[in-house]
C-alpha cells in the first residue's frame, strides 16, 4: 500500500469538559491550570475571575489570554467559540502567544455538549486545524441523582460522554455514589467512569479518549467503549443487533449494531443521512467502525452531523465486520434495523 498521509496528524486535539451546575467544573479547571503537565495546553473558559486564577501565576496577559507561570495558556471566550478558536490558532501560528498543541474547553453548567461538538465537525477551518478527542462530563456525587432525574441536559451531558467523573464523592455516601454510578451505566454503558473529589485528576487521564491516527496499532479504537467490545464479541451473523437494557432516563438507549457484510459507502451514507433525515435530534451519538469494500472506514456522528470519515491504514484485529454503537433518544432497535433493510445494506 502506497504511504497515505495520517489525516489527523498535526491537528490540534481539543477535550471537551461539561457537566451540569455546581458538578465541580471550576475546582477541576482550577487545579489543571496549576499543573506542571499543562504547559502545552490552551485552556477555554467563559471567564477568567470565575476561576479565580492567582494574579501571582500570571506571567504574561493579553485582552483575552493569559500565559500563566507554567506554560499553561488560559484563554477568555470574548465572542463565540469558534471565533474564539480561530483568533486561538491564528495567534499561535503568528508566534504572538505561546506554543500549543492541545485544546481543554469548558462549557457552561447548561450547556448541551452536541453544538460544540458539531461545530468542530462542521466548521471547515476549525476541522482543519482541530480535532474532537474527546468529551469528560462531571456528575456531582450529590446532587447528581436528582439533576439526572429531572434535567434533561444532565441526561444528554451524561449520554454523549467518552469519560464520566463522579465528583464530591467525599460529601456522598457510599451507597448513593454506587446507585449514581448505576445510573451512569444505565445511561451510557459506553463511557469509561472515573471517581475523583476535590478536582483531583491527572491532565493525561483527560487525553487519549478520542481517534488519535489512522495508524492501526493496539487500542486504536478503544475509544469506542464497551458496547464495540459487546458488539465485536457476539459473533453475530450480518445484520444483529444487540439491544442494551433501555435507561430509565429520558428514553436513552446505547444499542450495537453489526454487520458481516462490506458496505459501499453509498449504501452505507444513504443509510445514515436517512437516520440523520428523520431522527437526527434524538441520534445523541454514533461511532463505528465500517467495512467499506474492504476498508476500514471510522465513523461518527453527533445528531445531525456527520464527522469526516477517517479510513485507517489497516484493520487493528481479525474482525473486519462492521460495528456502529448508537446512543439515541426514543429510537427503536427495530426501527434503525428496517432503515437500513431499507437501503439495502442488510444483505441474505
Amino acid at each position: 500500500m502506497a504511504y497515505q498521509r495520517d489525516p489527523l496528524a498535526g491537528k490540534l486535539p481539543v477535550t471537551l469538559i461539561t457537566g451540569f451546575l455546581g458538578s465541580g467544573k471550576t475546582t477541576l479547571i482550577r487545579r489543571l491550570l496549576t499543573h506542571p503537565d499543562m504547559n502545552r495546553v490552551a485552556v477555554v473558559i467563559n471567564e477568567v475571575g470565575e476561576i479565580g486564577i492567582d494574579n501571582d501565576l500570571v506571567v504574561m496577559s493579553s485582552e483575552n489570554v493569559s500565559l500563566l507561570a507554567n506554560g499553561c495558556l488560559c484563554c477568555t471566550v470574548r465572542t463565540d467559540l469558534q471565533e474564539t478558536l480561530r483568533e486561538l490558532f491564528g495567534q499561535r501560528r503568528a508566534g504572538q502567544i505561546a506554543d500549543f498543541d492541545r485544546v481543554v474547553i469548558e462549557t457552561t453548567g447548561l450547556a448541551d455538549p452536541a453544538p460544540v461538538i458539531q461545530t468542530l465537525a462542521s466548521d471547515t477551518m476549525l476541522g482543519a486545524q482541530y480535532r474532537l478527542d474527546g468529551v469528560v462530563t462531571l456528575v456531582d456525587a450529590v446532587n447528581g441523582p436528582d439533576q439526572l432525574r429531572t434535567q434533561p441536559e444532565a441526561v444528554k451531558q451524561a449520554a454523549v460522554a467518552d469519560l464520566l467523573v463522579i465528583t464530591k464523592e467525599d460529601l456522598a455516601q457510599p451507597a448513593g455514589v454506587q446507585a449514581l454510578t448505576a445510573a451512569l451505566r444505565d445511561i451510557n454503558g459506553n463511557a469509561a467512569i472515573r471517581h475523583t473529589s476535590m478536582g483531583q485528576i491527572e491532565p493525561a487521564e483527560l487525553t487519549g479518549l478520542g481517534l488519535t491516527s489512522a495508524r492501526s496499532r493496539e487500542g486504536a479504537l478503544r475509544f469506542l467503549g464497551t458496547a464495540f467490545d459487546e458488539a465485536g464479541a457476539t459473533g453475530g451473523q450480518g445484520g444483529y443487533l444487540g439491544d442494551r437494557v433501555p435507561s430509565r432516563h429520558a428514553g436513552i438507549e446505547t444499542l450495537a449494531l453489526r454487520f458481516d457484510a462490506p458496505f459501499t459507502w453509498d449504501v452505507f451514507a444513504a443509510a445514515m443521512d436517512m437516520l440523520i433525515g428523520m431522527r437526527g435530534v434524538d441520534l445523541l451519538r454514533v461511532k463505528g467502525i465500517v467495512n467499506v469494500e474492504g476498508q476500514p472506514v471510522v465513523v461518527q456522528a453527533v445528531q445531525h452531523i456527520m464527522h469526516p470519515p477517517v479510513t485507517l491504514d489497516a484493520w487493528p484485529t481479525d474482525d473486519h465486520g462492521s460495528r456502529l454503537v448508537f446512543i439515541t433518544r426514543n429510537i427503536k432497535a427495530a426501527a434503525i434495523r428496517g432503515l437500513f433493510e431499507a437501503v439495502g445494506a442488510i444483505r441474505s
